[in-house]
Formats: structure tokens, sequence, C-alpha cells
């Protein structure tokens, strides 16, 4: 409205005005600024690199891609410079190079393409669900059992926009769990997912009663993590499954959990 965009008749329509019944208002949409990327030079733990692909062991509090307010020390920003720009455009300007994404705390594996052709290959293989996908997480409690499926749809939470919850309407969630361990008030389990929703291990784990631990979003702090000093939600993506988008050979790379996970454990150790 404050950009004449809203118009009745062609004459701008105000938050004042009442508009009767059967009439038809026009709404001009403005185009998305872009956001360019500018290349940084940033640490990068690169587990393989060739001329289509890189994979990448992410640190924990690097965004995956460049966002409101946080417009640097972005991964993609740091493919950039490693690249000397010669990645793929991506779906987005600020996202060259970007197939899939992790949260800014999640540490683990990721993949990005060089190129138009191994990017288009590799979010094809998202997208149809042929790529394996195996986390870690150290969660509050202890879900019932020793493994399961995790299996509920997931949408928008409907007060809280910058959560996800389980939503009837929601989009089709599914994920494999197995206990590795487990101790007083927590349990190192390992995860598999059948799909790629935003926040879904964290919003299976909440909704199975046992957050993944240090996660303030999802109910994962307690005096156990306060005490224990647990920096970040403590969820690692282990292992990525997926095929080459050139030569069509069949890849798995692991990455071994950051140092937090060893010391949260160490802490439940203790006698």
């Amino acid at each position: 409205m404050k950009q004449d965009r809203i118009t009745l008749a062609g004459k701008p329509v105000r938050p004042r005005d009442l508009l009767p019944a059967e009439v038809t208002i026009t709404i001009r949409i403005p185009a998305s600024a872009p956001r360019d990327v500018t290349a940084e030079d940033l640490p990068l733990d690169i587990l393989h690199e060739d001329d289509d692909i890189l994979v990448i062991n992410k640190a924990s509090g690097m965004h995956v891609h460049p966002g409101a307010g946080r417009p640097t020390g972005s991964l993609a920003a740091a493919l950039l410079h490693h690249c000397k720009g010669q990645l793929a455009p991506g779906g987005a300007p600020d996202r060259p190079g970007i197939v899939h994404r992790l949260d800014r705390e999640t540490t683990g594996i990721l993949v990005a393409a060089k190129n138009d052709a191994a990017h288009r290959e590799l979010s094809r293989q998202f997208r149809d669900r042929e790529t394996e996908k195996t986390y870690l997480a150290f969660v509050l409690g202890r879900p019932r059992g020793n493994a399961g499926t995790w299996d509920g749809p997931i949408g928008r939470h409907p007060v809280s926009r910058q959560r996800m919850a389980i939503r009837s309407r929601g989009r089709p969630a599914k994920t494999d769990w197995k206990v590795l361990g487990s101790w007083p008030g927590a349990s190192l389990l390992e995860l598999r997912l059948h799909t790629g929703r935003t926040h879904q291990i964290r919003v299976h784990a909440s909704a199975a009663g046992c957050p993944v631990a240090g996660d303030a979003i999802y109910g994962g702090v307690n005096s156990l993590t306060r005490t224990a000093k647990v920096p970040r939600q403590l969820l690692h993506a282990h292992q990525l499954a997926f095929t080459h988008p050139r030569t069509g050979e069949q890849l798995l790379f692991t990455a071994p959990p950051p140092p937090d996970f060893a010391a949260f454990q160490s802490y439940l150790d203790e006698p």
C-alpha cells in the first residue's frame, strides 16, 4: 500500500478504505531484490573435491547462505572464494553451488555443485529421495524402545512462524531412529532421513518427548544441558551417500562428530 501497488479501479487503496463486495483489486508484487554473495576467505573442512562437486564438513555457527541480518560469513561465500567464483548458479543469486542445507548450529556433511549439470543432477537426487542421509544426535531422555520410525507431517507452526510443527496438513516427513547409547537424562541416536523437511529431526524428536539436546527452540535445554555447558543443538550430519553426477559412481562420505559431542558424552560418563 505504501508503494501504491494495491489499486482499485486504477486508484491506490489505503488501510482506511472499506471495500464493497464483488470488486476487483489489483496487487502488483515487486520482484525480490537479489542478494549477491561476496566471496570471503573463510576456513573450510573439505572432505572431497573434483571438477564437479565439493563435499564439506560444515562447522557449527556457519549459515549455508546469506539471509536477513546475516549478510556475511556463509558457506556460500566461503565456497565462492575457494572456487574463485566457479560455482553453479544454483537456485538463486544468494545460493551459488548450494544443493541442500543444514541449520546454522548443525554440523556435518554437505555437497555443493561446481557447474549447472552437477547442480541439476544432485538436486534431482535429493528431490527424488535417492540420497541417503544419516545423522547423529544427543537427545534429552530416551524414546520408547531401541529403534523405530517417526512418521508425522511437518508444516509451519501456527503461531511462531520461525518454528515448524507436526501439522495434519503438513508435508509428509519420515525419520528412522536407533538408540546407540543411553545415560540418565540423555541418549545418543542414529537417525536416517527419508524426507528432507525443514527442522525435521528437531521437530520429530521434540514431538516424541526427547528433543535434541541444546535445542533452545524445540525444548532441548534443561538443567543437564546447562550444567554440561552444551553450546548448541547436538545434531550432526554424519553420513551422506549419493551418485556422482558425472561418473555415476556411488559415493559415501562420513564425518566424525565434532569435539562437543565427545565433551557431552564424557560429562554423561562421569560417575
